[in-house]
Order: C-alpha cells, then sequence, then structure tokens
C-alpha cells in the first residue's frame, strides 16, 4: 500500500509542477527549471520496503509554440504587404485625380476623365476623405506633367508619366533607378508609342463566361474601335482593352456600355506600334526596373513596348 500511495504522491507532486511552470510561461515569464523526482524501486520489491524519492532529473518546460503562425508572423508575412501594396495604390489613385483635375477641372460632371478615375477609387474602397482631399490637393498645389523616355534591358522603350511638384528631383531620382537597373534615360523612345483612347472592360459576360477574343472583335466593330487586346489586370482576371482614337473614346465607352459590357476605366493611353522580344534573362530583369519604377511616388504610369511571351 506504501508503493502506491508514493506513486500516487509523486504523480501529483508533478502535475503541481507542470501546472505551475506552464502558468509562468503564459505570463512570459522566465522559463522554469522543474527538478522532478523519481520513483527508484529498491532490489526487493516483495518485503513491503518504501521506496525512496531521488531528485534525479532536471527538465525546462514551456508552453508550445507552431513556428509560422504566432501574431507576428501575420502582421508581418500578410497584414504588411497588403497594407504596403493597399497604401501604394490608393497613392496611385490620388495622383491620378490630381492629374485628371490638372487636365480638366475639378468638377466630375464635366470631367469625364475625372468621374472614372473616382469611380475607380470607389471600387477599390478608397476611403471619400482621400479622394476629395486629392481633388482638393490639386487645386492648391502647382503640379508639373512629364512624359520621361528610357530604355530598359534588351533595348525596350519605355514611356515614363509622371505628375510632380519637383520636376528636377523626381528627374534625378527616376535617372538613378533606371541606371542602377540595367536601364537609362534617352530620346527616341517615344517614336515606339502612339497616343490612343482606351476603353478597359471586363473580360466576362453576363453570364460570368470569359469572352471569347472572336466575339471580343464583333464587339468592336459593333461599338466604333479600331483594335481590341486580351490582357490581365493585377488580379490576374482576364480585361479587354478596346482601342480607339482619341476623339471618339467616349462614344465608344457608351457603345460598349450599350452592349452589356462592364467598363472599368476609358483613358487616353500610349500604344507600341513597335515591340521588341525579349530573353529569360532580360524579361525578368525589365520587369522588375518597371515595376521599381512604378513604385515611385510620382509615377502615374509606366509604358513598355515589351512583346507579350506566350
Amino acid at each position: 500500500m506504501a508503493t502506491v500511495a508514493t506513486f500516487r504522491n509523486v504523480c501529483s507532486w508533478n502535475r503541481r509542477c507542470l501546472l505551475f511552470s506552464l502558468r509562468w510561461s503564459a505570463k512570459l515569464l522566465p522559463k522554469p527549471r522543474v527538478v522532478l523526482p523519481v520513483c527508484i524501486p529498491s532490489s526487493n520489491q516483495a518485503s513491503g520496503q518504501h521506496h525512496s524519492l531521488s531528485q534525479c532529473a532536471e527538465i525546462h518546460t514551456s508552453a508550445a509554440t507552431c513556428a509560422g503562425h504566432n501574431k507576428w508572423s501575420k502582421v508581418k508575412h500578410v497584414k504588411g504587404p497588403k497594407d504596403a501594396e493597399r497604401s501604394r495604390m490608393f497613392a496611385k489613385f490620388s495622383i491620378m485625380l490630381r492629374f485628371a483635375v490638372r487636365e480638366g477641372g475639378p468638377d466630375p460632371e464635366f470631367n469625364t476623365q475625372l468621374a472614372n478615375v473616382i469611380e475607380q477609387c470607389r471600387a477599390k474602397n478608397m476611403p471619400k476623405a482621400s479622394i476629395e482631399a486629392a481633388i482638393k490637393g490639386a487645386k492648391s498645389k502647382a503640379s508639373i506633367y512629364s512624359l520621361y523616355e528610357g530604355r530598359g534591358p534588351g533595348g525596350s522603350s519605355l514611356l515614363i508619366e509622371v505628375l510632380t511638384d519637383n520636376n528636377s528631383r523626381s528627374h534625378q531620382e527616376i535617372k538613378n533607378i533606371l541606371n542602377k537597373n540595367g536601364g537609362s534615360l534617352c530620346e527616341g523612345a517615344r517614336h515606339c508609342f502612339e497616343r490612343k483612347g482606351v476603353v478597359t472592360v471586363n473580360g466576362l459576360d453576363n453570364d460570368g463566361q470569359q469572352i471569347e477574343l472572336e466575339r471580343a472583335l464583333e464587339l468592336a466593330i459593333e461599338a466604333g474601335a479600331e483594335d481590341v487586346k486580351q490582357a490581365e489586370d493585377e488580379e490576374d482576371k482576364v480585361i479587354l482593352k478596346f482601342v480607339s482614337d482619341i476623339p471618339s473614346l467616349q462614344d465608344v465607352r457608351e457603345r460598349l456600355k450599350a452592349l452589356g459590357l462592364l467598363t472599368i476605366t476609358a483613358v487616353p493611353e500610349f500604344i507600341a506600334t513597335t515591340t521588341v522580344q525579349l530573353t529569360d534573362r532580360d524579361l525578368e530583369a525589365a520587369f522588375s526596373l518597371i515595376e521599381l519604377i512604378d513604385g515611385y511616388r510620382d509615377v502615374i504610369k509606366v509604358y513598355d513596348n515589351i512583346e507579350s511571351q506566350g
């Protein structure tokens, strides 16, 4: 009986020690060192003698943690990049709003480009206060529009639209980005592009099915567009870009809307008239460079003449 009682006492004592150490761990106190007594049986168990307790084992106890599942990990690897991308997107919309106000005034009723940008902002859940602040800021702040010409890896041509309150600063910083990443500012790239009106629409029909390119060409003819291109947005969703001359831009948009297509944007853009094919290495370097330029605070948009890879 003494052996059973002793064993129970040992188990009870061990349990109290472990619970105590786990409480300490939960409170983020230093890890306790628990010395566990171990029951050492005698050579003659039938004699009924008391078994001695010896402090002969030492362990470190702490609450179990799962790698990669703590709160900081989620903030750092998930929330951080999402918030950064969201902030960058809103900053880019602010530039687009300022540019639209500069081009056609602050009233969206008489400025279709501004109305279109506001619609994009709302679709991406940009706060109303931020939209209004960008429009008011455009009226109070003198902004300069510039178009920089450049060369990228593999002989690709780049056009960089910029809206800034300090043209010298923007010019120098974009020049540095290009020089450090296989590009350069130079004249002549403008000749590889033509300014056109582009209406971007959702690539799905009313039934949620992808619109085939053959059907898109038929819609382009009905709407009076010159061409249509299939592409993907930043979320890898299929979109269609209907190209027209700039004076016909709004007419094409209205006709496409009447045909049941959901318009995303309707703005002037630079369309490449001469394209280049790049090796995989140059292609990777060019995309990296374009991403860096596009991330610069004063850049509205970056255009390239790189031929799409199948």
